[in-house]
């Protein structure tokens, strides 16, 4: 039986078409896809969490699948990604790791087409509105310099005390003129 409740899903697509005056073309393109998902174990203290890894596995491939959709390319055309959780305050840090960690990354990379290293993440504690800022790196080499980039969200209404605001960032191009190199 699924835990996943989703509340919301908010897709946010963002496209640099220029920069400091110049055309970026193609443009750079990035995706940040949000789930506003109950949290089953908000309010209460659960030693063994091992239903969360199953749930971020779940909720991972839903958002990767919208991600890759809502871009319009191929799955291997996405170059970068990351993830991160925004858990309510009547959660703990823990749950956002039991989602993002264990099995998250199997599904996305199944919906990019590949995935080679981390999916770069970060989590935090907020309320409603609380932004998170994401970091993108390339999938298959982390260390490209011109793929190292941010993605940033905020709901105004999530998340709830009693939710976690989950999200995974995808990207296409890199930084807008980038030229650093690798």
């Amino acid at each position: 039986m699924s835990l996943l409740k989703v509340r919301k899903l908010v897709v946010q697509v963002e496209e640099t078409h220029e920069e400091m005056g110049r055309e970026v073309s193609p443009p750079s393109r990035k995706v940040t896809v949000a789930a506003v998902i109950a949290n089953p174990y908000a309010g209460k203290y659960v030693e063994d969490l091992t239903p969360l890894y199953d749930l971020g596995a779940e909720v991972g491939g839903l958002m990767a699948t919208r991600g890759v959709a809502a871009l319009g390319i191929a799955p291997d055309e996405v170059v970068s990604y990351g993830k991160g959780a925004v858990v309510g305050v009547n959660g703990e840090l823990e749950h956002s790791a039991a989602l993002l960690h264990p099995r998250f990354g199997a599904p996305v990379r199944a919906a990019v087409g590949t995935g080679k290293d981390i999916i770069p993440g970060t989590k935090k504690m907020g309320g409603p509105g609380a932004p998170l800022l994401m970091p993108l790196t390339n999938k298959n080499n982390i260390w490209s310099f011109d793929d190292m980039d941010s993605a940033e969200i905020a709901i105004p209404d999530a998340p709830r005390p009693d939710e976690i605001l989950i999200a995974l960032c995808l990207g296409v191009g890199g930084r807008p003129l980038h030229r650093i190199g690798k």
